[in-house]
């Protein structure tokens, strides 16, 4: 048998000698779980590594290099700069959640994680649909054709709700009685709301959890799923936080230009008037839609005449 070299002893993100990468921010957060909307909860069952571990792995890489522990940080946001993102896919983080049905779908989308979910084949669906508070129930918007808009009357809020728990108590009631009639529970399930509630594990390394996060802590995702989102981003910003910094600084709150706004841009590099510029940036695209985030992005830039 050949030799083999164990590792030594390292010194995890406090500062404690362990055999092993271990966060003890991800450690407070182990089985304690998140409410999230009117009945879901996202809670972290288990992990892997830590910001050592993605030093660590990133060093694998070049050999021994830097090997300071208050190098770790420097290091994680010149990966995360330079989207070097593989040591990030050595830190992984597994929740249990609880959703309404649609929120998964949309979830689900994410296709880089381990997914097992509640079956309706084999189980009894739970009783528990989703009712939106009175402040989500609001308008279609005008400017975004898979959105919200502008909030309804009080009395138009009551009366949605009022909709929304008859249908739950009868669909309910439906699956029920074909239950009792002993029909598969295959077949049962299927005139249930995607309002209905289901449950899984959901397993994701740190890499494609930040592409996640980016994407559902975003204004623009729905509403419900960005409070899952939310929920996983406070664990996630404990338990790797040097990574979660540069994720924030780098990534979620940064700002991307094109080619040709970095060429617009260079060309008018004064202030300009919001109309003005959305105008004459329309001419170099043609695209309103592409036209009206630029304007945005310069407002965020400070190049719009206040």
């Amino acid at each position: 048998m050949p030799h083999t070299k164990l590792p030594p002893r390292i010194v995890d993100d406090e500062g404690v000698r362990t055999l092993r990468p271990v966060s003890q921010g991800a450690e407070k957060w182990l089985f304690r779980p998140i409410p999230c909307l009117d009945r879901g909860f996202v809670y972290l069952v288990d992990y892997m590594g830590s910001d050592r571990a993605i030093a660590e792995a990133a060093r694998v890489s070049y050999g021994r290099g830097t090997k300071k522990v208050s190098e770790d940080e420097a290091l994680i946001r010149y990966l995360r700069r330079a989207m070097h993102t593989s040591p990030s896919e050595m830190v992984e983080f597994k929740f249990h959640c609880k959703m309404p049905i649609f929120v998964a779908r949309q979830w689900i989308r994410h296709r880089t994680a381990n997914v097992n979910e509640y079956s309706g084949r084999y189980s009894e669906m739970s009783d528990e649909f989703y009712m939106p508070a009175l402040d989500q129930v609001r308008a279609q918007a005008t400017d975004n054709k898979q959105g919200r808009g502008e909030a309804l009357t009080p009395e138009q809020q009551r009366h949605v709700q009022g909709i929304l728990a008859r249908t739950y108590e009868k669909a309910h009631g439906g699956y029920q009685e074909l239950l009792g009639m002993n029909l598969a529970k295959e077949l049962a399930r299927i005139g249930l709301s995607v309002a209905n509630y289901t449950e899984w594990y959901w397993k994701i390394d740190a890499h494609n959890l930040f592409h996640f996060l980016r994407l559902r802590l975003d204004p623009h995702a729905q509403y419900e799923i960005r409070v899952y989102a939310e929920a996983m981003a406070r664990i996630v910003r404990d338990a790797i936080p040097k990574s979660y910094r540069a994720f924030e600084n780098y990534v979620l709150h940064s700002i991307q230009l094109s080619e040709m706004e970095i060429a617009f841009i260079a060309a008018h590099p004064e202030r300009g008037d919001e109309w003005k510029l959305f105008e004459e940036f329309f001419k170099v695209v043609g695209n309103k839609r592409e036209a009206r985030e630029f304007v945005g992005k310069m407002k965020r830039l400070g190049f719009v005449r206040s």
